[in-house]
């Protein structure tokens, strides 16, 4: 998609209509406008579907099921491969959520509203203490914790997606097991 090309090239500030047609191939703005009212909603539109591509992606592993320590680890290594293969979209995503504002300086693209990894983290450790698979902790911390690791990772391209999951699972499985021995 050009608009997530050209945002991730050019940053968010830089990305207008104009230059987006530009690297779609198309020779006025007139097209994208037809579609989107403004810059804010394209960027909004821009999110959701790497977003959701995101989801499908890693939503086809976690639906093949087992443990929760195994669903933990799938999420890690999906979530981690999914950054590494789609590394334009991931620039373009971050760039928005970091420089898209409305007039009143908010966000105009808050990911927690369009996807609450979070929640969902912290649903799976809460479940996986039910079930006695995982040792008591706070889950919403755990879940930031997690979140806040794997997003680190898409700020770094030079890391080896595969080595850094591998130690984020160890990590995380150690943090969670039931039996820390």
């Amino acid at each position: 998609m050009a608009a997530i090309d050209t945002i991730a090239e050019l940053g968010y500030g830089n990305a207008s209509f104009a230059r987006i047609a530009k690297r779609a191939g198309i020779s006025s703005t007139r097209l994208i406008s037809y579609h989107f009212d403004d810059k804010a909603e394209l960027v909004r539109a821009v999110v959701g579907a790497v977003l959701a591509e995101a989801a499908d992606y890693m939503g086809k592993r976690l639906r093949a099921g087992g443990t929760r320590p195994e669903l933990l680890a799938t999420y890690i290594e999906s979530n981690l491969e999914f950054i590494a293969e789609h590394p334009t979209a991931i620039r373009a995503v971050n760039e928005i959520a970091a420089n898209a504002r409305a007039d009143d300086g908010t966000s105009l693209v808050r990911l927690e509203d369009v996807d609450d990894p979070v929640s969902r983290l912290a649903t799976l450790f809460r479940e996986g203490q039910e079930a006695g698979d995982f040792r008591p902790f706070d889950p919403v911390v755990m879940a930031v914790t997690l979140r806040a690791a794997i997003d680190a990772a898409a700020a770094r391209p030079d890391l080896d997606p595969h080595a850094y999951a591998a130690e984020l699972v160890a990590l995380f499985s150690l943090a969670t097991r039931k039996d820390p021995s």
